[in-house]
């Protein structure tokens, strides 16, 4: 399969993207650097395209509550910047596809995504605030 094949599929492919962002201004939000902090997510539904801007239910959370909140909002993909190992595993277990690195405009992200040329910063793990998550 080629990298066009690719890209045809994933475009035919009806799917929701759940983003963790700063704000709730949907594709112009940014993404939020650490999905756990969010106060909202952005979901993008790729068959109209459209993007609504979901508040994070609950102050504090514990292990496995985003990945179930995004699973009930329908999520196939989570696009963040920085996640750590166990939601990396709840979002594997539950089949949700995980991207980590992504940053900027939501809007931007998913179009790069959609077009299969999304790049992401393979360091995101190098930045000490990512070593100090606890729950």
């Amino acid at each position: 399969m080629t990298a066009t094949d690719l890209n045809m599929e994933k475009e035919s492919r009806s799917m929701k993207i759940a983003i963790p962002s700063t704000d709730d201004r949907g594709f112009d939000s940014q993404v939020e650097q650490h999905f756990g902090r969010a106060r909202y997510y952005t979901i993008v539904n790729t068959e109209d395209m459209s993007a609504k801007s979901v508040p994070v239910p609950f102050e504090n959370h514990g292990p496995g509550d985003i990945p179930n909140f995004l699973k009930e909002h329908g999520a196939n993909v989570i696009i963040a910047y920085g996640m750590g190992g166990k939601a990396v595993q709840f979002f594997d277990d539950m089949g949700i596809e995980v991207i980590t690195g992504a940053m900027g405009r939501v809007g931007d992200v998913v179009d790069a995504y959609m077009k299969a040329k999304l790049a992401v910063d393979s360091n995101w793990k190098d930045d000490p605030g990512f070593g100090e998550h606890k729950h």
